[in-house]
Parts: structure tokens; sequence; C-alpha cells
């Protein structure tokens, strides 16, 4: 079992949902996050004032596979959210313990699903 999380930009966001459901991948957790990456950020003025905006809205999507589900996970989220510029986003994997479903009580890949 893996959680793969995946910062992508937020217009981006409804071609990665459409993508991961052609992938037959629709269980997903979405935050809006901010941060910076390569890009930096850009600088801004206001009221004469410049200012340097360095934290730029991302979306984070959270998504709990089984281990046969990783590679089409992080493939379809590529196909989505890529456009070859920088500031397209990361993608982490990283190990699963366990998964509990709560109503069921179930554990392991049958509670991911």
């Amino acid at each position: 079992m893996k959680l793969i999380t995946a910062y992508i930009q937020p217009e981006k966001l409804e071609d990665v949902k459409k993508s991961l459901t052609d992938a037959k991948v629709t269980k997903m957790s979405i935050t809006n996050s901010l941060g910076c990456g390569q890009q930096g950020g850009y600088t801004e003025t206001y009221r004469g004032v410049e200012m340097e905006i360095n934290l730029l809205q991302k979306v984070r999507l959270e998504i709990a596979v089984n281990d046969e589900f990783v590679d089409v996970t992080i493939d379809a989220i590529i196909a989505g959210a890529k456009t070859g510029k920088i500031g397209d986003g990361k993608i982490f994997v990283t190990g699963l313990e366990d998964c509990i479903r709560i109503r069921t009580g179930e554990h392991g890949s049958e509670a991911i699903g």
C-alpha cells in the first residue's frame, strides 16, 4: 500500500480528476495549499509598494492505493497536470503501514478498496 501525495497547479485540478477517473482511481482527498519550489515567486506592485509573492497557490492531492495501482495513479496525475513549464508540481510516494476502514473495521488492502 502506498500514499501518493501530489502538488499541482489549481487550474489543472479538473484535468487531473478526469485523468484519474479514466484510470479507475476515484478515491482522493484534495486540499488547497501554499508553497514554492523552483519557480520561486513573482513581484507585484500594490498601491505603489512593490511586494514579493513567494508562496503560490497549489492543490494537494492525497491518494491511498494498493501496490498494483501506484504506476497507474502516477501516470494519470502526470497526464492531467503536465504543461511542460516550471511549476507543474511534484509527486511523492510513501509507504503505508496500515489502513483501517472505520465503518467495517477492515484492515490493509481491503480497506483501501
